[in-house]
């Protein structure tokens, strides 16, 4: 399967760039053509690849570590969490009203 992207271009290069915030400079800009072209060819060698025996997945890695007991290891103190608070009404935080 023959890829039908059209080929990586200097003003292509500088539209990511604005997209993503970047200030290239010009020698950087042709560089990245080159790299982006680059990347853009190894997508394409994946695309070709027969995935139709591969079950589809959210999460290729093990997720039992993320889940852990929530244990509090130093409860916080209400007078130290509001010993920066720039106005502070008994044991809560003032903030203006944004509701008349």
């Amino acid at each position: 399967m023959a890829s039908q992207r059209s080929a990586m271009t200097l003003e292509r290069v500088y539209d990511i760039a604005r997209l993503a915030r970047l200030e290239l400079s010009p020698s950087e800009a042709q560089a990245m053509v080159g790299d982006l072209e680059a990347i853009l060819d190894y997508v394409d060698q994946l695309n070709q690849l027969d995935t139709s025996a591969v079950a589809p997945t959210a999460q290729v890695g093990d997720t039992l570590s993320a889940l852990r007991e929530d244990n509090a290891a130093n409860p916080a103190r209400a007078d130290e969490m509001l010993a920066n608070a720039p106005a502070r009404q008994d044991q809560m935080f003032r903030v203006p009203n944004i509701i008349e």
